[in-house]
C-alpha cells in the first residue's frame, strides 16, 4: 500500500489525500497489538465491564459480591449467620471481612485443574459451584465470576474456610495467589470467611459507606427469612452495629416501607406460590399517600429496573382491581370506565421476589430480568391468588376500590389543573414578583427563594444581576404530604416556584407520567432555567418550617432537581461581631465563640448582634454574607437513599403524630438556639 492508495484495488485516492492535506499515521496495527488478557487481567483492565464503575457503587459491589455467595449457602439451606465487618488498618487503609456458617468453599484437589478448587473459585473467572444446579438451585452474583472480580480489585485478601474437619487459609494480591492453600488448624464447624482491601489504584473511592451497605443487609434480611445479618463498623472510635433478622419476610418488608403512614388493613397482603420450577413471592399494601413503592428482586438481586416480573405483576393487578369494580354497583356509580394503571399505583407499596434457575439479565449489572416465561407465571398467580383473597375479603377489597377511584378522579382534577399551567406557561409569563438575570445560560444562573418580601427588597437590592435572580415567597407554604395532587398544582403560593424554574412537575414521588399528558406537563431537567435553587430562609423555627415544606414539594415533585444536584440552603449568619472597626460574623455558636477567643482581651469590647430573620441585614450584609460566591457558605441537598428518604418524610411531614413525637423526643437533646 503506497500513502493514501491502494496498490491492488482500480481506485487510486492519493490525488484526494494530498487535496485535502490528510496525512495517514504510520500503521502500528500488527500481530503483536492483539493482546490476550490472561487470569484476572481483563477484570483489571476494564473493571467497569464487571462491578458497574469505579466510583462508591463499584467499591460496594465489592462487598455485595461476596455477601451474595454466603446468601446463596443461605437459600441452598445451609446457613443462617452472616457477618459483615468494616475495618482498618493502622495506616488508615479500610479493608472488609464477610464470614457466614456455610458449607465453606472447597479446598480439595480439582480432578481436573489439579489445583485446590478454593484456588481456583478465587482466581478463575466464571469457576464456581453456582453452574452445577445440584450445588445451587438459584443464586445471585455476577454471572459466576463475583468472588473472582473481588480478588482481582483487592490490594489483598485472606480467605479461610472451615470444612473437612480443618481450617485451610490462603493470600492473594491484585487476583494472584501468594500463597499455598494451607491447613492451619483443626474444627467441627463449617463456613467462610473472606477479608479483603480494595485496590484503590483503581477504584476511585477509598471508604465505604456504613448507611449505604446497612441498607442493603437490610433488604437481604427481609429478603431471606430467618437469616441473621451483623454489620459492624470499627473504623471509627464510635463503633456501630446493626443486627436483622426476619421472621415475616417480605410481609415485614413491606411494614417497614409502610411504617409511617396510615394503611388500608392491617398487614399486608401476601400471595407465594411456583409454577415451571419459578418460586414467586409478593406482599402488597395500599396507604392514604398518593406515591408508588414497588421494589422488584431476582434471586435478592434488587432489579432497579423491573422486567418481566414487573409486568405480570402490574398486568395482573389491574385485571384484578377493574374485574372487582365491575362487580361492585355501589362503586360503579362513583366511577364506571376503566381505572388506568396510574390510578391502581396510588398508595400502593409492593414487593415482588422470585427465584428463577436461570435468570436472563438486560446489562451486566442485572437491572432488569428478560426471561419472557415469568411474565404469565406472575401474571397467573396474582390474578388468581389476589381475585381469591379480595372475593373473600370484600369488605377490604371495598376499602382498595375506593381509594383507587379517588385516585382516577383527582387524576382527571389534575390533568385540568396542568392544562392551566400549560396555558399560562404558553402565554410566556414570568412570575411578577421574580427579579430576573440577565444571563441566559442556565449552568451560570442561580436564584434564591426567599422568605418574605422585606428580605426579597434586601436581597433584590444586594444580588448580582447578572447571574443571579430572587423570588420573594410570602404567606403560608402548603404541606404537599398532605394534599392531593391537583391541589398541589392549583396552589398559588408554589405556582411562582413552578413557573420560575420552568421545567415542569413529576407526579407525585417522581411517578411515571400519566398516558394520557404531554411530554411538555412533565417534569424536564434541561429546561430548568437556574443551575443552582437555593432556599434562602431565616435561621429561626419559621425559617426552618418553611424549607422544610420546600423541599418535601421539591422531593415529591421535583425530585431529578435534588437528584442533580441543583438545590441548596442559603446559610446565613446567626451572629454579627463588631470589635472595633472590625466586623465578622459567625455562622453558628462555634464560631462565635472562636472569634470572641482569637479577640483575646478586646472580645469584651465586642458588640454582638443576633440576626433572627434576613430583614434585619441591609442589603450590602446580605451580599457580603449570604450570596456572594466569593464568601458565602451554601449547603447543598443531596439524595443518597430514597426509601429511606420516603419514610423520614412520610414521618416528619405526614398525618401521624405518634412517630414525629418520638423523632422530636429523641433528638430534642442536640437541638441548641432554639427560637420559640
Amino acid at each position: 500500500m503506497n500513502d493514501g492508495s491502494f496498490s491492488n484495488g482500480n481506485a487510486d485516492l492519493s490525488a484526494g489525500a494530498k487535496a485535502t492535506g490528510a496525512v495517514k499515521p504510520p500503521d502500528q496495527y500488527s500481530a503483536s497489538s492483539i493482546q490476550v488478557l490472561k487470569g484476572l487481567e481483563a477484570v483489571r483492565k476494564r473493571p467497569g465491564m464487571y462491578i458497574g464503575s469505579t466510583g462508591i457503587d463499584g467499591l460496594h459491589h465489592l462487598v455485595y459480591e461476596v455477601v451474595d455467595n454466603s446468601i446463596d449457602e443461605a437459600m441452598a439451606g445451609y446457613c443462617d449467620t452472616i457477618t459483615v465487618t468494616l475495618s482498618r488498618d493502622e495506616e488508615g487503609r479500610q479493608f472488609c471481612t464477610v464470614e457466614d456458617d456455610g458449607r465453606g468453599i472447597p479446598v480439595a484437589i480439582h480432578p481436573i485443574e489439579k489445583k485446590s478448587s478454593l484456588e481456583i473459585a478465587m482466581t478463575q473467572l466464571h469457576a464456581g459451584g453456582k453452574f452445577d444446579k445440584n450445588s445451587y438451585k438459584v443464586s445471585g452474583g455476577l454471572h459466576g465470576v463475583g468472588v473472582s472480580c473481588v480478588n482481582a480489585l483487592s490490594i489483598w485478601m485472606e480467605v479461610i474456610v472451615k470444612r473437612d474437619g480443618g481450617i485451610f487459609r490462603q493470600l492473594y494480591s491484585q487476583g494472584n495467589p501468594t500463597s499455598e492453600v494451607q491447613r492451619i488448624g483443626d474444627t467441627d464447624e463449617t463456613g467462610t470467611k473472606v477479608t479483603f482491601s480494595p485496590d484503590y489504584t483503581i477504584l476511585e473511592e477509598n471508604a465505604f459507606s456504613y448507611e449505604t451497605l446497612v441498607t442493603r443487609f437490610r433488604e437481604l434480611s427481609f429478603l431471606n427469612k430467618g437469616i441473621t445479618i451483623t454489620v459492624s463498623d470499627t473504623r471509627f472510635e464510635e463503633p456501630k452495629k446493626q443486627t436483622f433478622y426476619s421472621e415475616g419476610g417480605i410481609v415485614e418488608f413491606v411494614s417497614y416501607l409502610n411504617e409511617y403512614k396510615r394503611t388500608l388493613g392491617e398487614t399486608p397482603i401476601s400471595i407465594e406460590g411456583e409454577r415451571d420450577n419459578i418460586k414467586v413471592e409478593i406482599a402488597l399494601q395500599y396507604n392514604d399517600k398518593y406515591d408508588e413503592k414497588v421494589l422488584t428482586f431476582v434471586n435478592n438481586i434488587n432489579t432497579k429496573e423491573g422486567g418481566t416480573h414487573l409486568t405480570g405483576f402490574r398486568t395482573g393487578l389491574s385485571r384484578v382491581i377493574n374485574a372487582q369494580l365491575q362487580k361492585n354497583q355501589k362503586l360503579l356509580k362513583r366511577y364506571e370506565d376503566r381505572l388506568e394503571p396510574s390510578d391502581i399505583s396510588e398508595g400502593l407499596t409492593a414487593i415482588v421476589s422470585i427465584k428463577i434457575p436461570e435468570p436472563q439479565f438486560e446489562g451486566q449489572t442485572k437491572m432488569k430480568l428478560g426471561n419472557s416465561v415469568v411474565t404469565g407465571v406472575v401474571f397467573s398467580l396474582v390474578y388468581e391468588k389476589l381475585g381469591n383473597y379480595f372475593d373473600e375479603f370484600p369488605a377490604h377489597a371495598e376499602l382498595i376500590l375506593g381509594k383507587i377511584i379517588n385516585a382516577a378522579l383527582g387524576r382527571i382534577a389534575a390533568r385540568k389543573a396542568r392544562e392551566q399551567i400549560r396555558k399560562k406557561s404558553e402565554g410566556g409569563g414570568l412570575p411578577g414578583k421574580l427579579a430576573d438575570c440577565s444571563e441566559k445560560d442556565p449552568a451560570l444562573c442561580e436564584v434564591f427563594i426567599v422568605e418574605g418580601d422585606s428580605a426579597g427588597g434586601s436581597a433584590k437590592q444586594g444580588r448580582d444581576r447578572r447571574f443571579q435572580a430572587i423570588l420573594p415567597l410570602w404567606g403560608k407554604m402548603l404541606n404537599v404530604e398532605k394534599a392531593q395532587e391537583y391541589r398541589v398544582l392549583g396552589n398559588d403560593k408554589l405556582q411562582p416556584v413552578i413557573s420560575t424554574i420552568g421545567a415542569g412537575l413529576t407526579r407525585y414521588n417522581n411517578m411515571g407520567k400519566d398516558e394520557d399528558l404531554d411530554s411538555d406537563v412533565t417534569f424536564d431537567i434541561t429546561k430548568a432555567r437556574y443551575h443552582k435553587v437555593i432556599i434562602m430562609a431565616d435561621a429561626d423555627v419559621d425559617g426552618s418550617h418553611i424549607r422544610t415544606l420546600l423541599l418535601t414539594f421539591f422531593f415529591r415533585y421535583m425530585r431529578p432537581l435534588i437528584e442533580a444536584g441543583y438545590v441548596y440552603f442559603a446559610m446565613p449568619p446567626l451572629y454579627k461581631i463588631t470589635i472595633g472597626k472590625n466586623v465578622s460574623y459567625a455562622y453558628d455558636e462555634e464560631a462565635r465563640i472562636r472569634i470572641l477567643e482569637e479577640a483575646g482581651p478586646d472580645a469584651a469590647k465586642a458588640s454582638i448582634q443576633r440576626y433572627k430573620g434576613l430583614g434585619e441585614m441591609n442589603p450590602e450584609q446580605l451580599w457580603e454574607t449570604t450570596m456572594n460566591p466569593e464568601t458565602r457558605l451554601i449547603s447543598q441537598v443531596t439524595l443518597g437513599d430514597a426509601e429511606e428518604a420516603d419514610r423520614v418524610f412520610s414521618m416528619l411531614m405526614g398525618e401521624e403524630v405518634e412517630p414525629r413525637r418520638a423523632f422530636i423526643d429523641a433528638n430534642a437533646v442536640y437541638v441548641s438556639n432554639l427560637d420559640v
